[in-house]
C-alpha cells in the first residue's frame, strides 16, 4: 500500500532579522532548518522564498507531520498555511472636506506610499527597483510564491482586474479632469496627495521589500482572520511600525454582521466603508407605464421596449440547472426563451447566464439591503421584493414588456453611514480595543483602471475602460492611507501611532440612528484630513509599548525575542494591560446584566500650541459614569506629555452596546475619543 502525504505551501516566521553577524546568510538558516525538519539533504527544492530584508522567515512545501516538527523547533515563532486572501473590492475627497486647493506642502511629492494589492516615478529617497516586462512599464512589484498563475492572471507586474489600479489612483492619482465611467461620477479624479486575491506568502514578501525600500505609508486593501503573529499582514504591519511606518488596512466585505473585521490588530489602522453624497439608481419601466426603481450602474442606452420573462418560467430542460432557473444561475436558462428578453431573477447575480443566453437586459430582485450599487455585463436593474407582487400581476398579463433606463446619479441625503457589506466590530482577539479605527469613503467611488480588464472584471463583458466606480472597504482603506501621507507630509517625524491618533481624534463624529451597530461600524468616525494635519494632541506609542501590551496578552520571553530580535522579557513591571495601551479610543466589554469597573492610563503629547490649557468634556448616556482625573491638563511647550487616568464603570448592561465620548478642548483643538461599553 502507497501512502500519500499531503504538501501545502506554508509560511514560517521566525521573528525579526538577527542583529549580530553569526548568521550572514538567512537563506543558508533557512536551508538548514528546512533539510532538519524533512530529514532530506535536498530541501532546497522544497524552499520557495526566504524573507531577509526587513524580518526573518521563509515559504516552503511542508506535510503536516513536518509543519509540526517545524513549529516545535528553537527559533520559530508561527507555522501557517499559504492562504489566499480576499480583495475589499473624484467626488469622495471632496465629500470629506479635502478639496483641490487644500494646503500643502513642498515635501508632499516625497511622502512613499507602498500599496499592497493586485496588481509617476517614485521619489529619489526610494530604496527599491520598479519590475516591467513585454507588456507593462509603469513602476511596479510582482510577487508570485508557491501557487500556480491563474486564468486571466499576468505572470507579471501588471494588473490584470483593476483592483490594484484602483486603490493606488485613490491614495496618490494626479489630477484628471473630466474622468467618469462612461459618463458616470464625472469629474476631477485625483487621490489623496500628489503622486481575485494575494497569497499569504506574497503579502509577506511585498512588507518584507516595502520596508525596506523605505516606503512612508503601506496600504493593505486585503484581509484574512487568523491570530496576530500567525498573520501576513499582522506580522508585516507590525515590523513596519518597528521601522516608522504606518500601515492601513480594510476591515473587510464580511458584513453586516457583528464580529465580522480583519485586520484588527492595534499597531495598524483598520478601515471602515462609508458612503458620499452620490448614488446611482436605474428606473424600469413596464409596457403599462408602471416605473420601479432599482439600483445599479447602468451604462447601457436600451430605446425600445423589450418582452420580459420570468427566469422560473425559462428553464434549461436539456441537461442544465433548470431547478434554478428562477435564480437565474448558470446553465439554467432556456435559450431559446430568453433571447431577446429581458429576465427576471430572484437573485443578485453578475449576468453571466443572462449575457450568454442572449437576453436584452435583467432585472433582479431580492430582500438585501441596496446601499451600494454594481455594474453588469448587460442592461440590469436590482430592485427590492417590495416590487415583485405588482412584477408578478404584470408578468401575467398579455405580452409583457420592459424597458431599462440608463442609470441616474442622484443625491444621498443620509450620507454619510457605514454601508452594510463593510465589516463590524467587536475584536474577536483583544475584546478591549475598539475596531474599526475610523471609516473613510467606500462606496460607488471612481478611480482609474487596467485596461488589461474590463468593467465588471468578467470575460463576456466587452467594455474597457480607463476609470472604473467600485465600492468596497479596498475602496475605503486608501483614502485613509492618502489621509496619512498627507500628515506625513507635514509633520515627517511623527511615529506611525501619532499619525493614527491624529486621524481618530479628529474624525468627524456620525450618526447613531442611521448606524445602529455605533462605533462597531464607524470606529471614531468619519476621516479628515484638514483637521488631523493639526490634531492638537496625540496619543503615541511605540514598539516598546505594543511589546508591553503582547506581555498582557500571553505571549512568552522566547517569542517576544524572537519578534523584536532582542532580550525583551517579560516581567511584572512590563507586564500591560490593554487598557494601559496608549490607545486613542477605549472600550469595555462585559457579560450580560453583570456590571464592570474599567482603569484606563493614557498619555497625550502636545503638538497644538505651546502653552494651552485642555479641559476633560465627557459625554455618555444614562447609566455609563466616566471619570476623568485630571479633568484639566495645562502645558507649557510643544512636545510636552500629561498623563490621565480613565475610570469607567458600565451597568448591568442588557442592550448590545452603549458609546460616549471624551474630548480635550482648549478652545481650538477638540481632540475626541470615543468610549464604548458592550456585551460578548
Amino acid at each position: 500500500m502507497v501512502i500519500y502525504h499531503l504538501v501545502l505551501a506554508y509560511i514560517v516566521y521566525m521573528g525579526d532579522l538577527p542583529k549580530d553577524d553569526v548568521i550572514s546568510s538567512p537563506s543558508l538558516l533557512h536551508t538548514s532548518m528546512l533539510q532538519e525538519a524533512i530529514d532530506s539533504s535536498s530541501s532546497s527544492e522544497y524552499l520557495l522564498h526566504s524573507y531577509k530584508k526587513s524580518f526573518n522567515g521563509f515559504v516552503a512545501n511542508l506535510t503536516g507531520e513536518e509543519v509540526k516538527k517545524l513549529s516545535n523547533m528553537e527559533g520559530i515563532v508561527s507555522v501557517f498555511p499559504n492562504e489566499k486572501m480576499q480583495l475589499f473590492t473624484t467626488r469622495s475627497w471632496d465629500f470629506i472636506g479635502f478639496p483641490q486647493d487644500v494646503e500643502r506642502t513642498t515635501t508632499e511629492s516625497d511622502i512613499i506610499v507602498g500599496i499592497i494589492d493586485r496588481f509617476s516615478p517614485p521619489p529619489r529617497k526610494w530604496k527599491g527597483t520598479c519590475q516591467t516586462s513585454s507588456n507593462f512599464t509603469s513602476c511596479n512589484k510582482y510577487y508570485h510564491t508557491g501557487a500556480e498563475v491563474e486564468p486571466n492572471e499576468y505572470d507579471s507586474p501588471r494588473d490584470s482586474d483593476g483592483h490594484g489600479t484602483h486603490t493606488a489612483s485613490i491614495v496618490a492619482g494626479g489630477l484628471v479632469s473630466g474622468a467618469s465611467l462612461l459618463g458616470f461620477g464625472s469629474g476631477t479624479a485625483r487621490g489623496g496627495y500628489h503622486q481575485p486575491g494575494c497569497y499569504s506568502a506574497d503579502v509577506l514578501a511585498a512588507f518584507d521589500d516595502a520596508i525596506a525600500d523605505g516606503v512612508d505609508i503601506i496600504s493593505v486593501s486585503l484581509g484574512i482572520f487568523p491570530n496576530y503573529f500567525e498573520n501576513p499582514i499582522a506580522i508585516g504591519a507590525f515590523h513596519a511600525l518597528k521601522n516608522g511606518i504606518l500601515t492601513s488596512t480594510a476591515v473587510g466585505n464580511y458584513g453586516h454582521n457583528r464580529a465580522t473585521i480583519t485586520n484588527l490588530w492595534p499597531w495598524s489602522l483598520s478601515v471602515a466603508a462609508s458612503t458620499i453624497d452620490r448614488k446611482f439608481v436605474t428606473k424600469v419601466q413596464l409596457g403599462n407605464n408602471q416605473v420601479y426603481e432599482g439600483v445599479s450602474i447602468n451604462t447601457f442606452e436600451m430605446n425600445d421596449m423589450h418582452p420580459i420573462i420570468y427566469g422560473g418560467d425559462a428553464q434549461n430542460t436539456t441537461g442544465g440547472d433548470s431547478e434554478y432557473s428562477s435564480s437565474c444561475d448558470k446553465n439554467s436558462l432556456n435559450k431559446s426563451l430568453v433571447n431577446g428578453k429581458i429576465v427576471l431573477c430572484d437573485a443578485l447575480n453578475w449576468g453571466e447566464e443572462a449575457t450568454t443566453a442572449g437576453a436584452a437586459g435583467m432585472i433582479m430582485r431580492d430582500g438585501a439591503l441596496k446601499d451600494f450599487s454594481l455594474s453588469f455585463s448587460l442592461p440590469a436593474s436590482y430592485m427590492d421584493w417590495s416590487n415583485g407582487t405588482e412584477l408578478d400581476q404584470y408578468l401575467n398579463s398579455t405580452r409583457p414588456t420592459a424597458k431599462i433606463n440608463r442609470s441616474v446619479e442622484v443625491k444621498d441625503e443620509l450620507a454619510p453611514f457605514i454601508v452594510s457589506f463593510s465589516s463590524r466590530g467587536p475584536n474577536l482577539i483583544t475584546r478591549d480595543i475598539l475596531k474599526p479605527d475610523l471609516s473613510a469613503p467606500g462606496v460607488n467611488i471612481l478611480a482609474a483602471w487596467s485596461e488589461a480588464s474590463t468593467v465588471t472584471g468578467k470575460e463576456w463583458d466587452t467594455r474597457v475602460v480607463p476609470y472604473n466606480i467600485m465600492s468596497g472597504t479596498s475602496m475605503a482603506c486608501p483614502h485613509a492611507s492618502g489621509a496619512a501621507a498627507y500628515i506625513k507630509s507635514f509633520h515627517p517625524t511623527w511615529s506611525p501611532s501619532a499619525i493614527k491618533s491624529a486621524l481618530m481624534t479628529t474624525a468627524s463624529p456620525m450618526r447613531g440612528e442611521i448606524n445602529t451597530d455605533l462605533e462597531f461600524a464607524y470606529g471614531s468616525g468619519q476621516v479628515d484630513p484638514v483637521k488631523a494635519a493639526n490634531p492638537g494632541l496625540v496619543y503615541d506609542a511605540g514598539e516598546t509599548d505594543y511589546i508591553k501590551f503582547l506581555c498582557g496578552e500571553g505571549y512568552g520571553n522566547a517569542k517576544l525575542q524572537l519578534i523584536t530580535g532582542d532580550n525583551t522579557s517579560c516581567s511584572a513591571d512590563t507586564n500591560g494591560t490593554v487598557w494601559a495601551l496608549n490607545y486613542p479610543s477605549f472600550a469595555v466589554s462585559t457579560k450580560y446584566k453583570v456590571s464592570i469597573t474599567r482603569n484606563f492610563t493614557r498619555t497625550v503629547t502636545n503638538v497644538g500650541t505651546p502653552a494651552s490649557t485642555y479641559k476633560a468634556n465627557v459625554t455618555v448616556p444614562p447609566g455609563l459614569i466616566v471619570q476623568v482625573e485630571p479633568s484639566i491638563l495645562s502645558f507649557k511647550s510643544l512636545g510636552q506629555k500629561k498623563t490621565f487616568s480613565v475610570t469607567v464603570r458600565v451597568p448591568a448592561l442588557d442592550t448590545a452596546i452603549i458609546s460616549g465620548s471624551l474630548v480635550w478642548n482648549d478652545g481650538v483643538y477638540q481632540v475626541r475619543s470615543p468610549i464604548v461599553a458592550y456585551l460578548y
